[in-house]
């Protein structure tokens, strides 16, 4: 029997794709893996935290349901509303 390659490739566009090792039976898992596919082991992720959704903006667009980061950046559309973040910095 031959080796088994460490790397998996995504079947849609063929980029390789990283793959974390199961800490129980070292079993070859894609990142975002709640359980180990190989020994069921459930696995720690690397999560952010979510956002404090107390000081959140929504997006202004009345069609949108998107929050903006702190560039001024809408989360679901994309949009850049820079002129909204820039008056609230300066009252605060």
């Amino acid at each position: 029997m031959g080796e088994v390659a460490n790397v998996m490739k995504c079947p849609h566009c063929g980029q390789p794709l990283e793959l974390a090792s199961c800490p129980n039976c070292q079993g070859l898992n894609l990142p975002d893996s709640v359980y180990c596919c190989r020994c069921g082991q459930e696995l720690e992720l690397d999560l952010a935290p979510p956002p404090d959704l107390a000081d959140r903006i929504l997006c202004p667009d009345g069609a949108c349901i998107g929050i903006l980061d702190a560039t001024g950046r809408c989360s679901v559309c994309g949009y850049a509303y820079r002129e909204v973040i820039a008056p609230e910095a300066d009252n605060g």
